[in-house]
């Protein structure tokens, strides 16, 4: 045992000196610590619950389009913040329609798509600290370059960045925010019955993320 030994150290240094010739990569961290931070609420904690939904409700050959639902939305932040906001689906894949403004209900028991529902936000619904008006605008560059502001509504993407600003045409993008608080618009699709699996029970079951991304 004891030659073994010995024998497996000598070829460890014979080979050493190769492993110290091998190429390096350096590896870098960079980040920002920010003072002080935001904090989004919806009201109901976020829920929209449409109860039962009857089959004769809804159309067998078309889309059918629910009441559509609002909830209160607030952001506060302990020092002004510039940001922007952008949605992810919690249950990516499952909307009728392929786009970033819409999200999915999940499937039947059958794997068929329930639906889709989209979250509005209407600058006109909103106040931001003691600004006379707000005005929103979007970024479908991650930030690098924004389009001129408006007070129209939009729904809330995920990959668009949704941002805010006191002046009405602006490109130059978000201004810093305390506090906002607003009203947004949930309007939800349900898909032709016809294409549904309605031998039971069929459960909306949507779920996103709204993100708030620091500027």
């Amino acid at each position: 045992m004891l030659i073994h030994t010995f024998a497996t150290i000598a070829a460890a240094l014979l080979i050493s000196p190769a492993a110290l010739a091998a190429p390096t990569v350096e590896l870098s961290i960079t980040g920002l610590i920010i003072p002080g931070a935001c904090t989004p609420t919806l009201s109901n904690g976020g829920l929209v619950d449409y109860g039962k939904i009857s089959r004769q409700a809804l159309n067998a050959d078309k889309r059918t389009q629910l009441q559509d639902r609002t909830l209160d939305f607030s952001i506060h932040c302990t020092t002004p913040k510039q940001f922007a906001l952008r949605m992810r689906d919690n249950k990516d894949g499952s909307a009728i329609v392929n786009s970033e403004i819409y999200y999915g209900l999940n499937f039947d028991r059958s794997g068929n798509k329930i639906g889709l529902y989209s979250l509005h936000f209407h600058p006109l619904n909103t106040v931001v600290d003691t600004l006379p008006q707000v005005f929103r605008t979007d970024s479908t560059t991650e930030g690098r370059a924004w389009s001129a502001s408006s007070s129209s509504s939009i729904p809330i993407g995920a990959r668009s960045y949704l941002g805010f600003t006191d002046i009405a045409g602006s490109t130059a993008g978000p201004i810093e925010i305390q506090n906002l608080n607003s009203r947004v618009t949930v309007e939800t699709v349900i898909a032709p019955t016809s294409t549904l699996d309605l031998s039971s029970d069929v459960t909306l079951d949507g779920s996103a993320t709204l993100e708030l991304l620091y500027l």
